[in-house]
């Protein structure tokens, strides 16, 4: 599916919190943010897509999910943080290479073509792995141990990328082919970020297969590459991403823009990213998976950055005037996004408060970042209770509405919305910083329930006062309108 991610090492965030966020932009897919308890939680699971039959363990932990309204597809679980508070986002859809697919194919679904014949289930995909993992790992490391466990038991049939983070750690996974993975910690003082291509442009294969300090990988990964001659490397330099990637025009108009800006916003001084003696252009291969950036960053940059339609640069599809490149690079912040989450995991607090969820639904550019206490029982109906039907009574439909209209009223609307978000931003961060305190004092963290209700009230009347105003300059845009006053 394809998804924007960004990773945040704790030295690299204000507060010393890790994160790990992603537009999850699938075909305008409704969205929910539920809890799923450990009685809800399945012991055998079968995959929709690919009939895929797997026991799962006992005794699994409670944890947040944004699964998919109509389930004719599959959960889709998508993002969500454990009672753990261990948080992880799957998956980021990622690009791979004919050499690997030879040498190592998707496990796809063979479907009997007769009744004397059996089908053959195939492997894990994006509709599957968060529930499959999130319920059963007590960390980052123990969430790519277990993924990669299913992987080579099971195979998948897609390229996925796979984000996982607890207090002190951010780890980033990538598939290779249809059994072989890698993977790396985040270093603590760096963002990452991923446009739908295979990142990684370095590893340490010894310490893969040695201490596994910062590094891992299936078992048989160097075979792999040796037997199937896959190392495109020179000089003997390690790059995954020049083995196992690709490098297409089509990844210069949909993946390598994103990076460029992103990279563009991290650090300004230390590349030229602009002009004709730019260290990087929008279409570079070579942009680096992650940057020491020149100033650490608080959830409100990542929103920043998966909010982005390239504004301030020539590519913007809202400038007013064509000047022939307008539009013409996938942007982040897109129209079909179903939902955008933050998992944060903050350090020296208990267990039951050091998650925050930010959510958001519809299209990031328009639509507001909601904080959330991932340790409860349930969500409030404002985000849980969404189903087919449009209506402003949950936060799903009110940010499509609001993005739409939008959209459409841009230039009219956007100090509208950009205040919106700001406010939203603001009160959440009020109330989390009230219901902390209250918490931290009284040891009672059922607290958290209260707060998530206020957080979404003030979500709902933030929501309303803003359609409002944007459905009113949509309005007055219409091309039925006409100013001469009526007789």
């Amino acid at each position: 599916m394809p998804c924007t991610t960004v990773l945040v090492g704790k030295n690299a965030s204000n507060d010393r919190s890790t994160m790990i966020a992603r537009t999850d932009d699938g075909h305008f897919d409704e969205k929910k943010l539920i809890v799923v308890t450990p009685k809800q939680q399945k012991r055998k699971y079968k995959s929709v897509i690919s009939h895929v039959e797997i026991e799962l363990p006992e005794e699994p932990l409670a944890y947040t999910a944004s699964p998919s309204v109509d389930p004719a597809n599959g959960i889709w679980a998508a993002t969500g943080i454990n009672a753990a508070g261990v948080g992880m986002t799957a998956t980021e859809t990622i690009t791979t290479n004919p050499r690997v697919l030879a040498a190592d194919p998707m496990a796809e679904l063979k479907k009997a073509k007769s009744r004397r014949e059996k089908e053959t289930p195939g492997g894990i995909g994006e509709e599957d792995i968060v529930v499959l993992v999130l319920p059963y790992i007590r960390s980052a490391r123990e969430g790519v141990l277990r993924l990669g466990a299913l992987l080579e038991q099971y195979g998948t049939y897609e390229s996925n990328g796979i984000a996982f983070n607890d207090e002190h750690e951010v780890w980033w996974m990538e598939t290779i082919g249809g059994h072989h993975w890698m993977a790396r910690r985040v270093p603590d003082d760096q963002v990452v970020i991923m446009p739908n291509q295979f990142g990684m442009d370095s590893f340490d294969l010894e310490d893969a297969f040695g201490e596994q300090k910062a590094h891992l990988c299936s078992a048989d990964l160097r075979e792999f590459i040796a037997d199937n001659r896959l190392d495109c490397n020179q000089d003997g330099v390690f790059n995954p991403r020049n083995i196992f990637g690709s490098r297409t025009d089509h990844d210069h108009i949909y993946n390598t823009p994103r990076a460029w800006f992103m990279g563009r916003y991290l650090c300004p001084r230390k590349w030229k990213w602009d002009g004709p003696d730019a260290d990087f252009t929008p279409e570079s291969d070579d942009i680096p998976w992650s940057f020491i950036p020149e100033r650490k960053l608080a959830v409100e940059d990542v929103k920043y950055l998966l909010s982005s339609t390239y504004q301030g640069t020539p590519y913007d599809p809202y400038l007013s005037r064509d000047n022939g490149v307008r539009g013409k690079y996938r942007p982040i912040g897109i129209n079909r996004t179903g939902v955008t989450s933050v998992c944060q995991i903050r350090d020296n607090l208990p267990v039951e408060l050091r998650g925050v969820e930010w959510i958001c639904f519809a299209s990031t550019t328009f639509d507001a970042l909601l904080p959330v206490y991932p340790c409860v029982e349930k969500m409030p109906d404002y985000l849980a209770k969404v189903s087919l039907d449009v209506s402003t009574e949950n936060f799903y439909w009110a940010s499509a509405l609001l993005g739409a209209l939008a959209d459409h009223s841009y230039h009219k609307s956007n100090r509208d919305i950009v205040r919106y978000q700001d406010a939203v931003m603001t009160r959440g961060r009020q109330l989390l910083r009230e219901y902390d305190a209250k918490m931290l004092e009284s040891g009672d963290f059922s607290l958290a329930a209260e707060a998530n209700e206020k957080l979404a009230r003030m979500a709902k009347e933030e929501t309303g006062k803003v359609l409002y105003k944007v459905l009113r300059a949509a309005s007055e845009g219409m091309k039925n309108g006409y100013n001469r006053a009526d007789y």
